[in-house]
């Protein structure tokens, strides 16, 4: 090995190095953008089901974000986008409730029928809520979903549904876009770097 042979190595491992970083980067960018992209489009159409993606519960009762969402599906089923609503989400603070439970007796209170309402009160996070979710729609011969949740959720919402090989459209909740440019700044970099986490299968 000549001399030069060392150093040659440490420059191919370095411009490896850095092609790797701008990869990433440009993946990461091109997240962020989607992102965005999506959370200002509003795809209603009409779908199999409407799933709602649970947020929190307050020992029966759901937090004013849950209700948000609750509410935009409930406008999105008296428009019959959809003959069934998915409610999805595990259990809370208090072992008696879950996301999902409280979604399906909220909007059974609003007039839906018990006949067009499904619970998944299992999932821990959205992934698992996706899975669980694409488990009870393939079950019910169910393919396409218009999926509600906050705007900057429905981008890694869409794939995670399409990863389980669902149709997914989505429609954002009504005011989930921060007001502040420094929130919205943060929403997009904690929905991105969930994403990235779970395309490396870390989640």
């Amino acid at each position: 090995m000549t001399p030069a042979a060392p150093h040659r190595g440490r420059k191919i491992a370095a411009v490896l190095f850095l092609l790797l970083i701008l990869a990433v980067l440009a993946f990461y960018i091109r997240t962020c953008i989607g992102i965005v992209q999506q959370a200002h489009n509003d795809e209603r159409h009409p779908a199999d089901a409407i799933v709602v993606f649970g947020a929190a519960e307050y020992y029966g009762r759901p937090s004013p974000v849950l209700r948000a969402r609750l509410d935009h599906g409930l406008d999105l089923f008296r428009q019959d986008m959809s003959q069934f609503i998915i409610t999805t989400g595990g259990k809370g603070k208090d072992p008696r409730f879950s996301e999902g439970g409280v979604g399906h007796d909220y909007l059974l209170g609003h007039g839906v029928p018990d006949a067009s309402l499904i619970e998944e009160t299992q999932g821990g996070d959205t992934a698992e809520s996706s899975e669980r979710v694409s488990v009870i729609m393939r079950t019910n011969g169910m393919h396409t979903c218009l999926a509600v949740s906050d705007a900057y959720h429905l981008y890694r919402v869409k794939r995670l549904m399409a990863d389980q090989g669902m149709a997914c459209y989505g429609s954002p909740r009504p005011g989930s876009i921060p007001h502040s440019a420094w929130a919205r700044f943060w929403a997009v970099q904690r929905e991105a770097f969930s994403y990235a986490l779970w395309k490396l299968h870390l989640t």
